[in-house]
């Protein structure tokens, strides 16, 4: 019986530990998701451009990308929760000043910081996770940090939908704030320090960016990161364009697409929480492929249905497709990735954030070609995106099997 109870308090905590990580992780989509339904407004306001609006997004992002490879080697060399709280404390300001930022351009500067700010969340949870679980483990728990931060794309655009029609864009801004603050004193309660001084990089931060640069020349983990970083690059394709897809080419209201948004983010959930129950059965390897392989065919797809013009209900189905295979690619190469890297796992978080995000900052506007005139510029990116990212594992990690 007390093996029981033993049992069941570590499932409890696990739970627990998995809720509040999984929460720091939909920080990324909370600010990216959240805005989205408002971006033909906040060009009406501002009297700009659509591919204006999305500077906006691709700025954030690139802060996203910056930020990790800044948060996880200071983890690495000071512990998990002084530059997470740091972190944490400089995006609720960010966020409050987004809200009231008095031009474009100064949106998209404040979106940077916002971005490079709230880094720390998404790659601090991720080492976090790998100082407490090995190998399958760990894979299962990064399902279900997913399940929980997959939650973002789902809730976010429909708080944003239904905050518009109470407020305008900088109301969302300031609910980012407070999510911010609700997500500081969750992290401050339940998250202890999980890197003991002893298991830190000696040396401080000097040596723990030493260490990180030493990643670069490991093959795998840059064919992990190079795979994950090019499916990342056709998921953000799809959150920064789906808005002017669905209400400007399909003519759908702001809140009818929250509503399409949140059902492909469902698939995402979907994604991971199907390679949790698969993973005892199947390797991780196995499953990756897998997901590449229907990635690349739902995105050709899609680039099909474009090219003949055909209606929503066939583009609806390869969008979800799309997302529910990155449910599977983030999930194990994630896991991959850092199961060889406990001594530099902040670090090596880091990297994988890098390269995803900046992916995702650089490829996504191209999605805006078109002006407005075509939406074929978006199905090609999105295909090439996961075509590539398929190509990318048998240069470096098929072939690193042999």
């Amino acid at each position: 019986m007390e093996t029981a109870k033993a049992e069941g308090g570590r499932s409890k905590g696990r739970l627990l530990t998995g809720v509040v990580l999984g929460t720091a992780t939909a920080i990324g989509p909370f600010s990216i998701d959240m805005y989205l339904p408002a971006l033909p407004d906040m060009a009406a306001e501002y009297a700009t451009n659509a591919a204006w609006t999305q500077v906006t997004l691709t700025m954030f992002l690139l802060g996203m990308a910056i930020g990790q490879i800044v948060a996880g080697p200071i983890s690495d060399a000071w512990g998990r929760r002084r530059p997470l709280f740091i972190g944490l404390c400089v995006y609720i300001v960010a966020s409050l000043l987004c809200a009231v930022a008095p031009t474009i351009e100064w949106l998209a500067a404040l979106r940077l910081l916002q971005g490079l700010a709230g880094a720390s969340g998404v790659v601090i949870a991720r080492a976090i996770a790998r100082d407490r679980f090995e190998g399958v483990e760990l894979t299962k728990f990064f399902a279900l940090l997913t399940l929980i931060g997959g939650a973002g794309p789902i809730v976010a655009p429909i708080i944003g939908g239904q905050l518009l029609l109470l407020t305008s864009w900088h109301g969302v801004f300031v609910f980012l704030a407070a999510f911010g603050l609700f997500l500081w004193v969750s992290l401050f309660m339940a998250i202890p320090e999980s890197l003991p001084r002893e298991r830190r990089i000696a040396g401080g931060i000097g040596n723990s960016t030493r260490s990180m640069l030493g990643l670069l020349k490991n093959r795998e983990l840059i064919g992990f990161a190079l795979t994950q970083g090019l499916a990342q690059a056709g998921l953000f394709s799809y959150i920064s364009s789906s808005s002017f897809l669905m209400q400007d080419h399909y003519g759908v209201s702001p809140q009818t697409f929250s509503l399409l948004f949140a059902l492909c983010g469902s698939a995402f959930i979907v994604g991971s929480q199907g390679t949790a129950r698969l993973v005892g059965k199947y390797s991780e390897r196995t499953l990756l492929f897998t997901g590449l392989i229907v990635a690349a065919a739902s995105g050709l797809y899609l680039l099909a249905a474009l090219i003949l013009e055909a209606g929503l209900p066939f583009v609806v189905p390869a969008l979800f497709l799309v997302v529910c295979c990155m449910g599977v690619i983030g999930t194990t190469c994630t896991s991959l990735a850092l199961q060889k890297h406990k001594q530099a796992a902040g670090s090596a978080a880091g990297l994988l954030g890098l390269i995803g995000m900046s992916a995702g900052a650089l490829i996504s506007p191209l999605t805006g070609l078109g002006g407005g005139e075509t939406v074929l510029p978006i199905g090609a990116v999105i295909a090439a995106c996961f075509c590539g990212a398929l190509l990318s594992y048998f240069l470096f990690i098929r072939r690193s099997d042999a």
